[in-house]
């Protein structure tokens, strides 16, 4: 079966061969953050498969500690890692630290600069974080944990403090849900094609600079765009503006909130320049280094919930913007075989629900279901994009 990773990285090492059985549970390959990794898996080899429980994958694939003279008592030493949390990264300074870890730092209020890591090259691991006791001062502020110390407890309930950001959004949310007569149309996309010409596009690119599917979608919205520039636009009460470029905010959760990047004039650039500039947006947005330029009100938005096994979704718009994307999980479907040479009557396609929200001031339903044709055409005829 085919295993699609949820995480972006690195491929450091590929522990077991094509064609080869796996019990479930067992390592595949070692994934890292940064290219500048993959020379510390060079030797690494996976330990031994045991009947005990394993655990958390994220650990499991770090190399053991050498074997040394002292007693067997000292053999947990691993966890005197986190030491180093004393001596936080430097302010500015990119952070290395696997999506787990992040995660687990984020959920328990951490800042995560502040832990040190037993990884390779400094890495900040799971185990890092599981052991780490901070102290007071490096709570990460507004986050659970530190909005835990400021809860108000009542009888058989708690009050949490809501920060300023959060706030700003809620209001933001709720004025374009009261004002904007939203309407919601969804399609079924077919991702073979789109499938093939990414491995096909990805077998010239180092493992560093894959192509993702998520990059080719956005491609695809942009160029919609041309084709139905009606829907690229906003309602300025007297006026409604047409915009000659099209500017895509991408939504990426970081932590418990989000953050909106925006990849400008998506429609003239390539998919590698795409690519390239997502992935720079989304490790900012991880650090926190994005600027407030790199965060601009574009044109139109798309979310993807798929990497949580929704199916669809039908967003806010998010205005001045008269339309927002949301995509869903891909799965595989059974359809009627429409090719008069098969034999087989059914078939199996990879699938995708996209529902796009439109503002009914600005894109008639007439005009939406026309971009979301323009849509599906360009994911299910993906060449017709390097046109």
């Amino acid at each position: 079966m085919d295993f699609e990773s949820q995480d972006e990285g690195v491929i450091a090492k590929i522990l077991v061969e094509a064609g080869a059985e796996v019990k479930v549970g067992d390592p595949i390959m070692v994934i890292v953050e940064d290219a500048s990794d993959v020379g510390a898996f060079a030797d690494f080899v996976a330990p031994a498969a045991t009947s005990a429980p394993a655990a958390p994958p994220p650990v499991d694939t770090m190399p053991p500690p050498a074997p040394v003279s002292p007693p067997a008592a000292e053999a947990p030493a691993p966890a005197a890692a986190p030491a180093p949390a004393a001596v936080p990264v430097a302010a500015g300074a990119r952070v290395f630290a696997s999506p787990l870890a992040r995660k687990m730092a984020s959920d328990a209020g951490y800042d995560i600069s502040a832990i040190g890591g037993s990884g390779p090259n400094g890495r900040i691991v799971a185990d890092d974080v599981a052991a780490y006791a901070p102290s007071a001062a490096t709570e990460v502020v507004g986050s659970p944990a530190a909005a835990a110390a400021s809860a108000i407890a009542g009888e058989g309930f708690v009050d949490y403090p809501v920060s300023e950001a959060s706030r700003e959004i809620a209001a933001r949310l709720t004025k374009s849900k009261q004002e904007v007569p939203h309407y919601y149309l969804s399609v079924d996309l077919e991702l073979d094609a789109l499938l093939s010409l990414r491995e096909t596009l990805n077998a010239s690119l180092p493992e560093e600079e894959q192509l993702t599917v998520n990059d080719l979608m956005l491609k695809a919205a942009a160029l919609a765009m041309k084709t139905v520039p009606d829907v690229n636009a906003s309602w300025m009460e007297t006026v409604v503006r047409n915009y000659t470029r099209c500017d895509i905010n991408v939504v990426v959760g970081v932590g418990d909130g989000l953050v909106h990047p925006v990849v400008k004039d998506a429609g003239s650039k390539g998919v590698k320049a795409i690519s390239d500039e997502v992935r720079a947006l989304v490790d900012g947005a991880q650090e926190g280094t994005l600027a407030a330029e790199d965060c601009a009100s574009g044109t139109f938005t798309i979310l993807n919930l798929g990497m949580y096994g929704v199916k669809s979704a039908q967003p806010i718009v998010s205005q001045p913007q008269a339309a927002t994307l949301a995509l869903g999980a891909a799965e595989e479907r059974v359809l009627p075989n429409d090719d008069p040479e098969s034999e087989q009557i059914y078939r199996l396609a990879t699938m995708i629900t996209a529902t796009c929200s439109f503002d009914h001031r600005v894109v008639d339903g007439a005009v939406g279901a026309q971009w979301l044709a323009a849509y599906k055409k360009l994911i299910e005829s993906p060449i017709t994009m390097l046109l």
